[in-house]
């Protein structure tokens, strides 16, 4: 992948959509590529930080794991994500697990040379808040859910979100989730255990809010699944 390749898929993320070839320049002496098998991961929880991803192919799971083994889903991201988000201006090591879904091309850049960077280009430092505070906001609504939502309202503001996030509408007027998801995996995002997530998953099938394609993949009624929620 030459430079100008590189430029022009970092040029789609917003942090860096609106700068000149000029001001790329720097950045493109940084930035290198690679890519990864599924199943593969890129850090664990507990490495040292050493660089910042940029998500040109593929799918990455960002997840947690207790002294237990248990796993928590962060995150699943894809094609214009980047991460980690929580490394910027601190000396610490990777918070969570990364895990390759789907094979992945990344562009990575060391993160305390992309610092350096940022110290002197304000303009991308502000582009990168709006990024951090757009986490913030989606890390506190979570909090609210599992603090102020039972159980069986979680999953659907959970199914709302993917759907948001992965949806994909049809013909039918039904949204198609285009990334497919376990049982175990939507538990893991929430907190909650499969069982509960299948019981609750059937319970939406049998009102007509939920279904699923012979692929697996998870059919919505967003108005109605949202009318449960008031």
């Amino acid at each position: 992948m030459n430079s100008s390749s590189i430029k022009n898929l970092l040029q789609k993320f917003p942090i860096f959509k609106d700068l000149t070839d000029a001001e790329m320049e720097p950045i493109l002496d940084l930035a290198k590529h690679r890519m990864y098998r599924t199943g593969s991961h890129i850090f664990m929880q507990g490495d040292p930080l050493t660089n910042v991803y940029f998500i040109q192919q593929g799918q990455i799971k960002i997840y947690r794991t207790d002294f237990h083994g248990k796993e928590q889903i962060v995150n699943v991201l894809q094609k214009g994500d980047m991460f980690p988000h929580q490394g910027f201006f601190r000396q610490d090591d990777y918070p969570a697990h990364a895990e390759v879904l789907e094979d992945a091309v990344l562009i990575y850049i060391p993160i305390n040379l992309f610092e350096n960077f940022l110290i002197t280009h304000p303009e991308i430092c502000i582009k990168l808040f709006k990024v951090l505070g757009d986490i913030i906001v989606d890390l506190q609504t979570r909090l609210e859910e599992k603090i102020l939502r039972n159980t069986y309202e979680q999953i659907i503001l959970l199914l709302l979100r993917l759907a948001k996030k992965y949806g994909k509408e049809r013909d039918d007027g039904l949204v198609q989730v285009t990334t497919h998801f376990t049982n175990r995996e939507l538990a893991n995002m929430i907190g909650s255990s499969r069982e509960t997530v299948s019981r609750t998953l059937s319970q939406l099938k049998k009102q007509g809010l939920v279904d699923s394609n012979k692929d697996g993949h998870i059919l919505l009624e967003i108005d109605m699944l949202e009318s449960e929620l008031f």
